[in-house]
């Protein structure tokens, strides 16, 4: 090759390699959002999630983009979406919806780093090593919805101080079901409750559960952790009002579709936790170097219209105690 035309391709070799150096930092990061619901579900933490990205210096089609994959509520669909969003090279993944979702992340990727907004034993689960020391690719924020369990019974209990049979109704198709049993029998017998155990996996399921409550009969139920009836918050809540069962839920928003009475850690404030998350690995920190956080609070909330409809009437001292009460 002559001298010239070996100068021309080092020069263009040069340039290119410029180039792309300079398009790699120009780069917009990609955030895969994988959840087990709906977009139409989850309006309210997506919005939460924003807000405080933004607060961190990523904002949504300006600096950053989000790729989003929802299940429906067909958790049969995680993995697939999951690897979609690796196939995609994203910078990060985000999970919500569920341990469930948080698994099939982590199933799917052991270098892409994961925040997990909603995962009751993130340790159980195998998605970290230590709750101080996640190692590994994956960390997030624990409600701990199932450690709660006991506290739950504990309010209703305050709620319901003469009910001795209480009704755990639980998904047999999720992954924490088996959990949430051992936990409730355990907080039960503390109790000296009956617990008796009520299976629903799908909408029918759910029709049939709340009159073979009412036929046990039970004196109260108790809706176990689940996204599935998450998304149905609003038929459960229906249900357990026309056939007059006392409910007792993990988050806020039954009590806002009509339930009775809920205790557990904020939704959005999960969220927000978990953007903060996004925000310092995106800027390079490592998630092995995140610890799992704790909610910031946790909340009681009381549907006083639900209760006069139910013909309840709830103790003075634990309204004093709750942090909303929905007139």
């Amino acid at each position: 090759m002559r001298r010239r035309e070996l100068l021309a391709v080092t020069v263009i070799a040069t340039a290119l390699t410029r180039f792309a150096a300079l398009a790699q930092q120009n780069r917009v990061p990609i955030i895969g959002w994988l959840h087990s619901l709906s977009a139409e579900r989850s309006t309210a933490v997506l919005a939460a999630f924003r807000e405080t990205l933004a607060e961190a210096g990523y904002v949504e089609g300006r600096n950053v983009a989000i790729e989003y994959r929802w299940a429906d509520g067909v958790y049969e669909r995680l993995p697939a979406l999951a690897a979609n969003l690796v196939g995609r090279k994203v910078d990060i993944i985000v999970t919500g919806g569920g341990t469930v979702t948080a698994v099939a992340a982590k199933q799917a990727t052991s270098t892409i780093p994961i925040v997990f907004t909603v995962a009751s034993d993130p340790i159980g689960d195998g998605l970290v090593a230590s709750l101080a020391r996640p190692g590994g690719n994956v960390t997030g924020i624990s409600p701990f919805s199932l450690q709660l369990t006991g506290k739950r019974l504990e309010v209703l209990s305050d709620l319901l101080p003469r009910a001795r049979v209480v009704a755990l109704l639980v998904n047999p198709d999720y992954l924490l079901t088996p959990r949430i049993v051992g936990f409730a029998q355990e907080a039960a017998n503390e109790k000296q409750v009956s617990l008796h155990i009520v299976n629903a996996g799908n909408e029918h399921e759910l029709e049939a559960a709340f009159p073979a409550i009412a036929r046990l009969p039970a004196d109260a139920a108790f809706v176990g952790s689940d996204p599935f009836f998450y998304n149905q918050r609003q038929q459960i809540a229906a249900l357990a009002l026309r056939h007059r069962v006392p409910a007792i839920y993990e988050l806020r928003e039954y009590a806002a579709a009509g339930g009775l009475i809920s205790f557990g850690a904020p939704l959005d404030s999960l969220y927000r936790q978990a953007a903060g998350y996004v925000g310092r690995i995106l800027g390079g920190t490592k998630p092995a170097d995140l610890p799992v956080q704790d909610p910031t609070k946790f909340e009681l909330v009381i549907n006083l219209k639900t209760a006069k409809a139910l013909g309840l009437t709830v103790p003075p001292l634990l309204l004093a105690r709750a942090d909303e009460v929905i007139e």
